[in-house]
């Protein structure tokens, strides 16, 4: 996949590229909403033999719009979504840096600047993607902007049980502890990257050794509380069970961020300083405070057990 990052104003000229068919959205997540009008794209650019190409946008609007609800978490970081994009097959993915001055666009100089001026021959976005200032752009309006030069395809409202697959209830359900429901919505489990450090290796004098992921705080994490999960290293997935928050029982003070530690079964390799990735896959329980060390040894018996089986269900 070609990798395009725009500042505006940019100096491409649409004989730069060869024609190509555009999906256009924010797409957090990627979840399958995003995928259907990623796929539309596809598709009609296979039909038409043009490439294929996605337009998305970092950091989200409403950090640099100073908006009330600011989006400084994402289901999907800037790197996570190029790989999530990637995976689907797009030729090329445009990423705008976007700033005041990008979102002062009237919507017809988006139009001009970023479709029309990039060779782009068909557009494919959602029934409600909006563009330029103060989103006064929509699908309603693209033929009149569009100048005779592109077509649209508008993809409808995709629903799962009764519910619209949004970013907006895929947060919802993270920041509940759901994670179980979000691969309905995703259509994968929710996952997020970060680096093993040093912890303080207390675990492994109770027997349970962790693996302690130090998750990029770009992501969104759900609440605190001891969840099965799946953690990716060298390209290997392993299952584990995860404790995330402030350790009470050894603890008294809250630290200034909650602790991502993963026990993860049948593994004793040296994994400090690598890359991995937390697949999560069902809540087990709340986080609590345990009267002393047996108390918490034997709730993590419970836990793993719990998480074993879960497993064993799920990949049976």
């Amino acid at each position: 996949m070609e990798l395009i990052k725009l500042n505006h104003p940019h100096l491409y000229k649409s004989e730069d590229f060869s024609p190509q068919v555009m999906a256009l959205g924010y797409f957090d997540g990627v979840h399958l909403g995003h995928q259907e009008v990623m796929k539309e794209a596809i598709k009609i650019a296979k039909e038409k033999g043009m490439k294929s190409a996605v337009m998305t946008f970092d950091p989200h609007p409403s950090v640099v719009l100073g908006k009330k609800v600011q989006h400084v978490e994402y289901i999907t970081p800037i790197e996570e979504k190029i790989r999530v994009i990637e995976n689907m097959g797009v030729d090329r993915l445009y990423i705008v840096h976007f700033t005041r001055e990008f979102a002062n666009l009237l919507p017809q100089e988006f139009i001009d600047d970023y479709i029309i001026q990039l060779n782009v021959k068909h557009v494919v976005a959602g029934f409600d993607y909006t563009y330029g200032k103060m989103g006064k752009g929509t699908m309603e309006t693209i033929q009149f902007h569009s100048r005779e030069q592109f077509e649209y395809t508008i993809v409808p409202k995709l629903a799962v049980n009764g519910e619209k697959v949004s970013s907006t209830l895929i947060r919802t359900f993270l920041l509940q502890g759901k994670v179980d429901a979000v691969p309905l919505l995703l259509g994968r489990y929710y996952t997020s990257s970060g680096v093993v450090g040093h912890g303080d290796k207390r675990g492994r004098t109770i027997g349970f050794p962790t693996a302690n992921v130090d998750v990029f705080e770009e992501f969104i994490l759900p609440p605190t509380g001891v969840y099965a999960v799946r953690l990716l290293v060298d390209g290997k997935w392993h299952n584990g069970v995860c404790n995330l928050g402030y350790k009470p029982t050894f603890n008294n003070q809250k630290a200034a961020k909650p602790t991502v530690e993963v026990h993860i079964f049948d593994f004793n390799q040296d994994i400090y300083g690598k890359l991995v990735i937390v697949e999560w896959h069902q809540k087990i329980r709340d986080e609590q405070k345990f009267s002393g060390i047996d108390a918490l040894v034997e709730q993590i018996n419970q836990d793993k057990q719990q998480a074993l089986d879960y497993f064993e269900k799920q990949f049976a």
